[in-house]
């Protein structure tokens, strides 16, 4: 499954073009603990039409169940096997090199320690119990301690996998250090560049079409670093939706690799039909906006979505066609 570099076009709504949604949570379903607008309704409606979904997260602390529980919470009823955590994601691949039975350091949440177990190896709790690997995840909890006996054991050769690097985690206060910053102390002290089996991998999502056994699925994400970036190493449309990290700007100056297919302000964007903005005139067009990349500025009329969507195609066609596309002329765009 190949998925172009721009922009693709639905001529129906997403949850009728896609058999399956890999939704990521925070920023999408939720933020921090409270909901987001639009979001249970919207995935409930996906839902009614047949769109399968399963939630697929980079957050490795916590166990499926909890996060069902906290989707069934807030008026997205889940089961536990709705959910794909890095931390599943990690234990697949720690199998990859490991034999079953192998010493693996732990430094993160329950869910991990759960995962880890769950696939055949022994937990150790000290870089003495000479393990064979580090699996390292978010916790909440996680101290200088914890972070040493990873460096101990790395450093004595034991092979370093991360969860996820995401180096912040949206909360209700804020953005707060994410896993990504908390290896980054382990390969300050090491030198050692760990393997990641969260996003921008495309593990997580691999893992999920083939549990789901999906053939059209779609990723749904906030964050392009991330979401949509492993939606465009796997080969599958990723849906960004502005109700998270990512902005609009972002989306507009995003790199080939990290372009979502479709735009949304939030999830009713699963519920509409996406056509593609038209080349009229040296304008890219989208509904009643339009913008072109003009001497290396970006020029916009109108507003909302159709504005970003708009944006997006000017600007990537202009960068994919060898022109610069100035960042000072990209206002932040509300959708």
């Amino acid at each position: 499954m190949t998925a172009s570099a721009g922009l693709l076009a639905s001529a129906t709504p997403l949850a009728a073009a896609y058999d399956l949604a890999l939704v990521d949570l925070d920023g999408v379903a939720y933020k921090g603990h409270l909901p987001i607008e639009h979001a249970a309704a919207s995935l409930a409606a996906a839902r009614s039409g047949g769109m399968r979904l399963l939630f697929v997260t980079n957050n490795a602390s916590r166990e499926p169940e909890d996060v069902a529980g906290q989707l069934t919470g807030l008026d997205i009823p889940t089961d536990p096997d709705e959910v794909m955590t890095a931390a599943q994601a990690c234990a697949a691949l720690l199998t990859t090199r490991l034999d079953p039975g192998a010493k693996v350091l732990v430094v993160g949440g329950k869910g991990l320690v759960t995962a880890v177990r769950s696939a055949g190896f022994t937990v150790v709790g000290s870089a003495d119990d000479k393990p064979d690997a580090v699996a390292q995840g978010y916790a909440p909890e996680l101290g200088w301690a914890e972070l040493a006996e990873a460096a101990y054991a790395v450093g004595a050769g034991a092979w370093h996998v991360a969860s996820n690097l995401d180096l912040s985690l949206p909360t209700a206060r804020g953005f707060a250090p994410g896993n990504g910053a908390l290896v980054g102390a382990v390969v300050s002290a090491t030198g050692v560049t760990p393997d990641s089996a969260g996003k921008p991998s495309p593990t997580m999502y691999r893992l999920a079409v083939e549990r789901a056994e999906a053939s059209r699925p779609l990723v749904i994400g906030d964050r392009l670093d991330t979401d949509l970036g492993g939606a465009r190493g796997g080969g599958y449309p990723g849906l960004h939706v502005l109700t998270g990290v990512s902005t609009a700007r972002d989306a507009v100056l995003a790199v080939p690799g990290e372009r979502p297919s479709f735009l949304g302000a939030d999830l009713r964007a699963l519920l509409e039909p996406h056509p593609a903005p038209a080349l009229t005139d040296g304008w890219y067009v989208s509904g009643a906006a339009a913008a072109q990349v003009s001497d290396g500025g970006l020029r916009l009329d109108g507003a909302g979505i159709d504005l970003v969507r708009a944006a997006c195609a000017a600007a990537w066609s202009a960068v994919d066609a060898g022109e610069t596309v100035d960042p000072a002329t990209v206002p932040e765009l509300v959708a």
